[in-house]
């Protein structure tokens, strides 16, 4: 699911704002491809949301929050997610933690 790019890695999320929790909530088929799908509490207004998302997946996947940007989709529910480091230790990352919302 996600993409390697030279600086990271770029994941596909589909956001819900204004939510109970801040939570992961899994992985589902969107358009045909797999989305991460996370939920956030903030309010949609002023990248709040936005905001909350790269808090959430810097903290989710233990890497600084200055390495986590919305590289598309800032406006929309669909976004692409930058995280910025090494390639191959993200995804392994990425693998442990979905393999534990998995069980």
């Amino acid at each position: 699911m996600p993409r390697r790019t030279a600086s990271g890695i770029i994941l596909p999320v589909r956001l819900t704002p204004k939510a109970q929790e801040d939570q992961i909530a899994g992985v589902e088929e969107f358009d045909g491809a797999p989305v991460l799908r996370m939920r956030v509490r903030a309010l949609p207004a002023e990248g709040r949301a936005n905001a909350a998302l790269t808090k959430l997946v810097a903290r989710w996947l233990d890497v600084p929050p200055s390495t986590v940007t919305i590289a598309q989709g800032g406006k929309s529910r669909l976004k692409r997610v930058m995280v910025e480091g090494d390639a191959g230790a993200l995804a392994e990352a990425l693998a442990a933690r979905l393999a534990a919302l998995a069980e």
